[in-house]
């Protein structure tokens, strides 16, 4: 492998508001070359998330900023092409945190093994990966889902959104989501057989739109997005609502924080649970969460979309692009074969 070069994203400078191509670099570096105990894996597909843009802030949060000059860090699936290492096989299969690069050498702590015969390999970055287990633990430990109940999913199109959406309908639940286009509410009504879609842009008062969706009122609202999202849900929520809170992506290119929700008021009457969480803390949901997804797969409960971007050089477009709802589905970006060796 010394005449293959090894590709990678760095952290060039810090955005203020939205982020820019300019804030990535491209380098190349020769392939790395595993040392004792180590790992070396060629990476097939990279997955870029909302959440990195808090990461590119210097400013303390639940993750890690990212250094400058170093690699775009995290989640990737690929094969193990040499190993010195008897926990890790030549030929298996494994997702890992190393980021945005071809090739990662690592000592495999890192590793989890991921089986191309239960789903495609980019799906461990999504609907089988971090993007589902938070639609999992969201939906079920935070917002303590019960069968039958009224749904309120936002970016119901999206990675987290369109498993969260199809966990409900598995547990027999009426389920409403918000999306950027037509296009994506019809996959949402015809593929993920949710009961009413909307199309945020052209829906005219949100508020509105979800009450005639929900007349009787929402029991859990997944919130995806924040702003007037959130001031809808309030409106309509329903005694003793749950409102798991995974993101806020309205905000996260702000460079001025917006007002507070209007009617946060109706926490009080209407005795309503808002509760923020991380995936992170909830690994522990992981082999269940796997289980159940390979139970409604072959039940064909659980569907996906992907938009693909290829080559390593287009994951900054690809991440920025997830801010103007360039994608359905998981955004992944192919950066090398799905078979390696």
């Amino acid at each position: 492998m010394s005449n293959q070069k090894n590709r990678e994203i760095l952290f060039k400078s810090r955005p203020s508001g939205m982020p820019s191509a300019a804030n990535f670099e491209l380098v190349e570096k020769p392939v790395p070359t595993p040392g004792p105990g180590e790992v070396l894996v060629r990476n097939s597909y990279i997955s870029v998330d909302p959440y990195m843009r808090g990461r590119m802030s210097d400013r303390a949060s639940y993750a890690e900023g990212f250094k400058l000059g170093e690699v775009m860090t995290g989640g990737a699936v690929g094969q193990v092409v040499a190993s010195n290492n008897d926990k890790w096989k030549v030929g298996d299969h494994v997702s890992h945190f190393g980021g945005w690069r071809e090739w990662y050498v690592s000592s495999g702590a890192d590793f989890q093994k991921v089986d191309p015969a239960i789903a495609p390999l980019s799906a461990y970055l999504g609907t089988f990966g971090m993007p589902g287990l938070t639609a999992y633990a969201g939906l079920l430990r935070i917002g303590e889902l019960k069968d039958g109940e009224t749904v309120f999913i936002s970016a119901a199109s999206g990675a987290v959104g369109a498993v969260a959406c199809q966990i409900a309908k598995a547990k027999g639940c009426t389920v409403i989501g918000t999306a950027g286009s037509d296009e994506k509410c019809k996959w949402l009504k015809d593929v993920a057989k949710i009961d009413h879609a909307i199309n945020y842009k052209t829906a005219g008062d949100l508020t509105d739109a979800v009450r005639k969706a929900a007349p009787k009122g929402i029991d859990v609202y997944f919130d995806n997005v924040g702003g007037d999202h959130l001031n809808a849900a309030l409106a309509n929520m329903r005694l003793n609502g749950r409102i798991p809170v995974c993101g806020m992506i309205a905000q996260y290119n702000a460079t001025e924080m917006p007002p507070g929700p209007s009617n946060i008021i109706a926490v009080i009457p209407l005795r309503l649970t808002i509760k923020g969480f991380i995936v992170s803390d909830h690994a522990d949901m992981a082999p269940q969460f796997i289980a159940d997804m390979a139970k409604w797969t072959m039940a064909g409960k659980m569907k996906w979309q992907e938009t693909i971007k290829d080559g390593l050089e287009n994951a900054p477009q690809a991440f920025l692009g997830l801010f103007s709802g360039d994608n359905s589905g998981k955004m992944v970006v192919r950066v090398g074969p799905d078979k390696a060796v």
